[in-house]
């Protein structure tokens, strides 16, 4: 992540990477001096039974560059390695990455949700179950919520991964 003096000051661009290109690109980027910012969070990979935690990329496939539109060379991003172009020449919002970044730690990983409780309301945002809205009735572990989704005029009880809702 980028020193938080320059984050306030200078604006903030999208970079669009190559394939599996983000560690090179942020080192390539940084040896240029040209703050970076790749928010991360948690993910749970399960695979032959084992599930351990990881951390992915929040914007899979692209990457945030601070830099002085009129003094910094920035058309060396462009042929950066791990670069595959600057999406727009024109700034993000000050709000959009000042919000992102707020909620990441000084690594660039997203804290975790609002703590939920029982009686929550939630919604869906991935799954089979996208855009259900419901109430949580369990939580039985840290990865998990349960909750009681009306399908076809009955009630299902099951389970739901945490980065699958979102509290309202």
């Amino acid at each position: 992540m980028a020193n938080p003096e320059i984050t306030q000051e200078l604006p903030w661009f999208v970079v669009q990477l190559r394939p599996h290109g983000l560690k090179r690109a942020l080192d390539h980027l940084q040896r240029q001096n040209f703050p970076t910012f790749a928010p991360m969070y948690e993910k749970m990979i399960v695979r032959s039974g084992t599930s351990r935690q990881t951390h992915a990329p929040l914007f899979p496939g692209y990457l945030f560059v601070s830099f002085e539109h009129e003094k910094a060379r920035w058309t060396s991003i462009n042929s950066t390695r791990g670069v595959s172009r600057i999406i727009s020449p024109t700034p993000l919002p000050k709000q959009l990455i000042g919000g992102i970044m707020a909620r990441c730690d000084e690594s660039g990983l997203l804290a975790p949700p609002a703590t939920l409780a029982v009686g929550d309301e939630i919604r869906v945002i991935s799954g089979p179950f996208a855009e259900i809205i419901t109430t949580i009735e369990t939580l039985p572990d840290q990865a998990r919520i349960g909750v009681l989704i009306d399908l076809m005029g009955r009630k299902v009880r099951t389970s739901l991964p945490r980065d699958q809702i979102e509290k309202l």
